[in-house]
């Protein structure tokens, strides 16, 4: 892969500092997957959930940790013991089954609409009639349901059915901007489609470049506070470049 390398080096306290910047986007995601791999192992598990509890649990897991997803999920289950039960309960009830989750307030209503919507149309509560269709076509069945984008269609369509397509949740998108993957002009809804075409249209290929960008952009490239002395990606990272760059400029 041509164009590796481009140097910065400047002469400050006697001490020659330099910096690489990678400009081979390709090149830049082989050293990122190889070396995320050496960090977390090959990401390999994809989801064993039936489809319907995918699909919600994705819905209780917006702007929510595992855990409380998890708990919000289980309660819920507790409570109402069916799907048909939970597309019935009150929403008072509901609400606050999935209190952990955040927003429930937003999600119980959302959860019965989605769960009437799928009945209406399909006369139970099977989604497994997504595994033969069409990728794009599953893509536009799901997202007609409220509270179902992009990010959500896509999780449940590369974890339980294991179709090639690319979710990109903050921690992706944001890694891979600041990596110099993509620009800062792609938001998180074009990043989909702009990752997507970078990497081979193979569901294997795909769950571990998710997974491996998620556990990186949530342990270690934070939002508020990135922890670059613990990066193993510093030398092909256009943020840690333009950082320290800004610093010995000064």
């Amino acid at each position: 892969m041509a164009g590796f390398y481009l140097f910065y080096a400047k002469q400050r306290s006697h001490h020659q500092v330099t910096y690489a910047m990678m400009e081979d986007v390709d090149a830049k995601i082989r050293i990122a997957i190889e070396t995320l791999e050496a960090q977390f192992g090959r990401q390999t598990r994809f989801s064993e959930r039936p489809p319907m509890d995918q699909l919600i649990a994705t819905i209780l897991s917006q702007r929510t940790n595992y855990a409380n997803e998890r708990k919000a999920f289980d309660r819920m289950w507790e409570r109402f013991g069916s799907w048909e039960n939970i597309m019935e309960a009150s929403l008072p009830a509901l609400t606050e089954a999935i209190a952990s989750s955040n927003y429930p307030e937003v999600k119980a209503p959302r959860i019965q609409q989605v769960l009437r919507l799928i009945k209406e149309e399909r006369g139970d509560f099977d989604l497994n009639f997504l595994a033969t269709m069409p990728v794009e076509d599953a893509l536009v069945w799901l997202m007609k349901m409220p509270g179902v984008g992009h990010k959500t269609a896509t999780f449940l369509l590369l974890f339980t059915f294991r179709k090639p397509v690319l979710p990109v949740d903050t921690h992706v998108h944001r890694v891979s901007q600041r990596l110099g993957i993509i620009t800062k002009k792609i938001n998180q809804a074009k990043a989909h489609t702009v990752l997507l075409s970078m990497l081979p249209r193979e569901a294997e290929v795909l769950l571990n470049f998710h997974k491996l960008f998620f556990k990186h952009g949530q342990n270690i490239c934070t939002w508020s506070q990135p922890h670059c002395s613990a990066c193993a990606l510093t030398k092909i990272c256009d943020y840690f470049y333009s950082q320290k760059q800004n610093i010995f400029l000064t």
